[in-house]
Order: C-alpha cells, then structure tokens, then sequence
C-alpha cells in the first residue's frame, strides 16, 4: 500500500536540522509589471527551528518544482526504489482576468504546500524543495507591506508626516503633461512641482508628487533645485545611494527606426538583468513603447505593423520572429557588452523597431 509510505517517522524528524521548512502559507499576492503583467505569492515560511521569513515566488516556479518532483519520485518515474504520492497542483489558466486567477490559487497553494511539507523526511531534505522554499538574497531585499492575511484585524497606525524644509529640498516643476504607464511611472501635469529622490539613468529621474513616487523623463520637467553630487554619478546614471533601483527595475533601451531619422525610449520593466524576456512579451511591450511615442512627439505620426530588431556584433539589422532569435540576441549581447559602457540597470541588448514591410534596413544583397 502507499499510505504507510506517506506517514512520517517523527524520530526521523527530530534529526532535520532547524532550517528545514515545515509550514509554508500564502499571505497576499502583489502585481508586478515586467516584460508582461503579472502576480506572484507572498508566502511566509516558517521552519523546524520557529523562524520566520517571507519569501515570494511565481505560479511558473510552483509548476517547475512540480514538474521536477514528478521527475524523482512517481511512481511512473521509475527512476529509483524511494518513491511517494505527491500533492496535485493546480493546473496552468490560459485565459481570463490575472488577478483573479492569482486569488482563486491561493487556498489550492497553501493545500498543495500543506501537503508537500507532510512528505517523508528524506523528500524534505531534497535540494529542490529546500531550495523553493529558501529565502534568497532577493527575497530579503523586498520592503515587507502589512500583508493582508498577516494584518491583526484590530490593528491601528498612527501616520505622522515628516517635517520638510520645501525650500531647501530638490525639486523640479512639470512643463508639459506626462502620462505615466503603469505603476512603477509618474504622471505628471504641466505646473505640478516633483520633490526629487534620485536619478535614476540619463533622461529619468524619481520622485514625489501629490503623495505618489515614481519615475518620469527628465525633458518633461524644469529643474528648480538640482538633486546633490552624491545623487548622480559623472554619467548621469543611477545613484550611489540608490543601488536599491537594480532590485526594483531594469531599463531597456529601445530605437524606433524611421525615414524621419531615429527616436529614442527607455522601458522601465521590474525584471532583473538576467530575466530572456519571450518574444510576444516584448511585442506586448512595445504597444506602450508606441504610445509614448505618440506623446513624445505630439502624435506627428502612428507606428503600426511594427518588427522588432537587434544588432549582431558585425554591426548588421537582424529581424527578431521568435524565442530561438531572442536567446541568440541575448548570448551575442554577452560578447560586446563589456565593449559598450551602460548604466547599471540597464540590459546589455537592446531593441530596433523598424516598420515590418521595411526590408531596406537590413544588409541583404539579390
């Protein structure tokens, strides 16, 4: 039978070491904005030895772990003697609203964690399971919120506004309207007077406005009170206090490539340097590339029907048509990256959009 095989030998137990997690509970889900939208768990874990952490991970890394499982211990497997009966997750949603989805996943988790946790003792102690429910170095750097589900019901904070000297503090005044994408952007209006935080690379700054933080291009707004020396480094790039930004979002530098001549656009995205985006993420993407374009300049023109390029290293056009051409602009990034000196935040590729009947831009000989 394969029930006796799923109870667990408390003496065994006894002997993990304090680190192994034991409970693991969702306690709210965030929305993030990066190449596309999406929601990941905040899930507190705590452990043998009754530590607490927060750590928080994506529906793809629970169906990764699962898929990895189902590798070393089904029985269908067959790769071993030791096997078990593992936990069903819930299966992938292809359609419908994303945070609903994230909602109605939440008590399917935590029954699906419950369960895995009650493993053998030797299942726990496999790298996959203590490795997913691990707080990394980037889990530790996220700014905890009062989560909802860990929130006391009686709970009262008492808000006291920090006393600042307006005169004195960096700040810029807004001379056109600027509609900002996302949360991670600031919109702005021609008159609105930013209180500056940091700059954040060349042409984008941060700051507060009306009790909302955010980013907004520099060409939007005039500078009263410049922010201080030790905010900005010699290229204008991230700040030297504000390395905090590398965790909170990536820049992607973007060409749109036109008879008129060239514009120029950096994407905020809240993914890490290292994230290879999809191909129809960064299609999707380049939808709110177009429309601040049209903002820029003042709806001159409209891009539609647009082809997404990169630059080999020989310097020529190479049209993007899948996942296969976005991993080779990603690794032949890597050869000439070090040659090209970018900010820190900064993806080391960057992206050309040329109109997709445009066949004169590439070095094609017939």
């Amino acid at each position: 039978m394969s029930l006796p095989q799923q109870l667990r030998d408390e003496s065994d137990f006894d002997q993990l070491p304090d680190n192994i997690p034991v409970t693991a509970t969702i306690a709210d889900i965030e929305e993030k904005k990066g190449f596309i939208v999406y929601y990941r768990f905040v899930i507190e874990v705590k452990t043998k030895g009754n530590s607490k952490y927060l750590i928080y991970r994506r529906y793809r890394q629970f169906f990764a772990l699962h898929q990895n499982l189902e590798l070393k211990y089904s029985a269908e497997a067959q790769l071993g003697y030791y096997t078990c009966q593992l936990p069903t997750l819930p299966g992938k949603v292809f359609m419908g609203n994303k945070k609903e989805i994230a909602e109605s996943r939440i008590p399917e988790l935590n029954n699906y964690m419950k369960r895995l946790l009650c493993l053998p003792t030797w299942v726990l102690l496999d790298d996959l399971i203590r490795m997913f429910f691990y707080q990394t170095e980037l889990d530790s750097q996220q700014v905890p919120r009062a989560l909802r589900r860990l929130r006391p019901p009686t709970r009262k904070v008492k808000t006291v506004k920090p006393k600042t000297d307006l005169l004195s503090a960096p700040r810029a005044e807004a001379v056109f309207d600027f509609s900002g994408s996302g949360r991670l952007e600031l919109s702005l209006k021609a008159g609105d007077v930013i209180f500056l935080l940091r700059r954040v690379n060349a042409d984008w700054l941060e700051g507060t406005v009306r009790d909302k933080t955010g980013i907004f291009p520099e060409s939007f707004v005039n500078i009263i009170k410049p922010l201080p020396e030790s905010d900005t480094n010699e290229e204008g790039g991230a700040s030297k206090s504000g390395n905090r930004a590398q965790s909170s979002y990536s820049c992607l530098r973007c060409y749109l490539l036109q008879p008129e001549g060239i514009d120029t656009r950096d994407i905020c995205v809240e993914e890490d340097l290292s994230i290879q985006p999809s191909y129809k993420d960064l299609l999707s993407q380049m939808s709110i590339f177009n429309s601040a374009v049209l903002l820029t300049l003042r709806g001159v023109f409209q891009v539609e029907d647009i082809a997404l390029n990169y630059r080999d290293p020989e310097g020529d056009l190479i049209r993007i048509l899948d996942d296969e051409d976005v991993a080779l602009m990603v690794q032949e990034s890597k050869q000439t990256g070090s040659k090209v000196k970018r900010p820190v935040n900064q993806f080391p590729w960057e992206l050309l959009v040329t109109h997709a009947k445009d066949l004169t831009v590439y070095n094609t000989e017939y």
